[in-house]
């Protein structure tokens, strides 16, 4: 049987049946109505963080969270500015940023967790620079104190794509409490899913007016719309369907910190193998598992384990590669170089893990890589 990198954690048939009874019978289906309040609220309580707005997806609200909080080069009416990020990541971070007329501009990252290195973002700061977006990487979250001090050093606005750090707290605290604001991404591949969907939290709640416009199209009544905005709501059967898996968070988290383990157990040690660190204060999601290759010492490439994996029916993943500054769209922007992220980013593997997948296959998978 063909093991796949991740699957969708699914509610039982008949607890998301329940769910949304009550939507047939209302017909209310969109225009955040009783169950996406209700999700909205289950999630400001389970995260632990004071605001929170929800989105179609991850990717419209981290969009929606950089309009609202107004970034722009001095002097423009909008867009302009530069935002420091890292070119490890997925490509919808960078997306986000030029697609609001924003200039990404790439700092390594530390190869210990793979997260931006905050000790090269003050070396990148002009008089353009806007904000800085960090991405919490596979689970690992960043140096948020060093990238908050530089923030208030040179009042730069801070928004984290917090898409793999769903659940996570770092000091007791929950992770959307760090930066302005942080995106949480609910796409099915995650390890929270509400199919699809996204959400921003953050504390300021004036920021509050503008992600409410912007996701709905400027309006705040039959006759009357304020502002210019889209369309990005999250539908209520996506809103039940992130009801009943938030039930059995505990549960998932749980059973793959239980395929964590047996991998550590397995792979640790091995020379040419480096895995990554439980982080100091954090209380993880085992959101992937990376596993960083060393030929020379390993005595095979990142891609012969995905090539032999793949031979296997096991199916591994390159992520991220490329990373975002040698991609086609945004080489352009290679600028001084990132010699960690590109070297990371062709040398890593994430291996399956996921609620479903039994400690059997785990042995399965770590026999291939070790043969």
């Amino acid at each position: 049987m063909s093991i796949f990198v991740t699957r969708s954690s699914m509610p039982l048939l008949e607890d998301y049946i329940e769910e949304i009874k009550p939507i047939f019978e209302s017909h209310n289906l969109t225009n955040m109505g009783p169950v996406y309040k209700k999700f909205q609220a289950q999630l400001i309580t389970y995260l632990n963080v004071p605001e929170l707005s929800l989105f179609v997806n991850g990717h419209m609200a981290l969009e929606m969270a950089i309009q609202a909080l107004g970034l722009k080069a001095k002097g423009e009416k909008v867009g302009g500015g530069e935002v420091i990020t890292t070119p490890f990541t997925f490509v919808s971070t960078t997306h986000a940023i030029s697609r609001n007329n924003l200039k990404p501009v790439f700092c390594d990252i530390k190869k210990s967790d793979y997260c931006i290195d905050p000790d090269k973002i003050e070396e990148l700061i002009t008089d353009k620079t806007v904000a800085i977006i960090p991405v919490h990487v596979y689970g690992n979250i960043c140096d948020v104190h060093k990238i908050e001090n530089i923030a208030e050093k040179y009042k730069l606005k801070v928004i984290y794509d917090g898409a793999h750090a769903f659940g996570e707290t770092y000091l007791g605290e929950g992770i959307g409490n760090f930066g302005d604001a942080t995106m949480f991404s609910f796409h099915a591949t995650k390890v929270f899913n509400s199919i699809e969907g996204g959400a921003v939290a953050f504390k300021d709640k004036r920021y509050g007016v503008p992600l409410h416009e912007l996701k709905n199209f400027g309006i705040h009544g039959p006759e009357e719309t304020n502002a210019i905005g889209g369309n990005a709501k999250l539908d209520e059967f996506r809103a039940a369907m992130g009801i009943c898996n938030l039930k059995r968070m505990d549960e998932c988290i749980s059973a793959r910190k239980a395929v964590h383990d047996r991998y550590f157990e397995r792979l640790d040690g091995v020379d040419g193998i480096t895995l990554c660190k439980p982080q100091k204060d954090v209380t993880p999601n085992y959101a992937y598992f990376p596993v960083y290759f060393d030929k020379e010492k390993f005595g095979k490439s990142r891609d012969d384990v995905f090539a032999e994996l793949r031979e296997r029916d096991v199916y591994a993943r390159k992520y991220f590669y490329p990373a975002i500054n040698d991609l086609e769209c945004y080489r352009y922007l290679s600028g001084r170089g990132t010699p960690i992220a590109h070297d990371v980013s062709i040398n890593i593997l994430t291996l399956p893990i996921y609620e479903g997948l039994s400690l059997k296959d785990v042995d399965r998978i770590c026999d291939v890589v070790l043969r």
